[in-house]
């Protein structure tokens, strides 16, 4: 997927408040930036780290800047977390995703279980449907990617209410967007959240599916590039 609006790019220097980051532009100038990602970005937040912004370009937005992707050693990682369903979706459009093919519709943020919403809804012509949830993942030790970064309640959710689908007769798929292609292999991080991790593994044993892929990630664009392993 192309990044149809402009970017930039400077020096991390810091993230605060969780939403904010400074970044130093090449031309030495501070931009005060938004960082779409509630996680807590462990491993990516080096002070110095390259930084690429997407720019809005709307002059009424408090912060007209968004933190697209930073460089985390030879590899750009994507920390925009509205980003990878749009990039999911899409590949499942064209057919590049050989799991989540051969349905008839496909529709994103649609309302089920518990007051959530799925980000990708597949359904067949024979009404068959398939939930596809997908977590955006930026941590990685050594060449093994893995989530999450921080404790998730949500996520705990998330994986419940896919469960409770495949219960139902339906498909249920939990999607790892890996955003960076410097890694071979996906696991829970049981050090970070074990429920997750004891969730993930219920899940998978009630039959919902796990997918991990890796995701080359550039300063304009987004290509999923090829399916990891995911170790349980």
């Amino acid at each position: 997927m192309r990044i149809t609006q402009p970017t930039i790019e400077g020096r991390f220097l810091r993230r605060y408040k969780r939403f904010f980051v400074d970044v130093e532009l090449d031309d030495g100038s501070l931009v005060v930036a938004h960082c779409a990602n509630t996680g807590s970005l462990l491993g990516c937040l080096e002070p110095g780290n390259r930084a690429v912004l997407r720019d809005s370009q709307d002059p009424a937005r408090k912060l007209r800047h968004t933190l697209q992707a930073l460089r985390v050693g030879e590899t750009w990682v994507n920390v925009d977390t509205s980003v990878p369903n749009a990039v999911v979706h899409e590949a499942i459009e064209r057919g590049e995703l050989p799991e989540l093919a051969g349905y008839a519709q496909s529709k994103r943020e649609v309302k089920y279980g518990s007051n959530s919403r799925i980000d990708v809804l597949l359904t067949r012509e024979n009404g068959e449907r398939c939930f596809v949830e997908v977590k955006n993942t930026t941590y990685a030790i050594g060449d093994c990617a893995a989530f999450p970064d921080a404790p998730t309640e949500r996520g705990l959710k998330h994986l419940d209410e896919l469960a409770r689908e495949v219960g139902a007769g339906n498909r249920a798929v939990q999607f790892y967007f890996v955003s960076r292609n410097d890694v071979t292999r996906f696991r829970p991080a049981d050090e970070i959240d074990d429920e997750y991790g004891k969730a993930l593994r219920r899940a998978a044993n009630a039959g919902v599916e796990v997918l991990a892929y890796a995701v080359d990630v550039q300063p304009s664009e987004l290509r999923i590039a090829r399916r990891l392993p995911v170790e349980l």
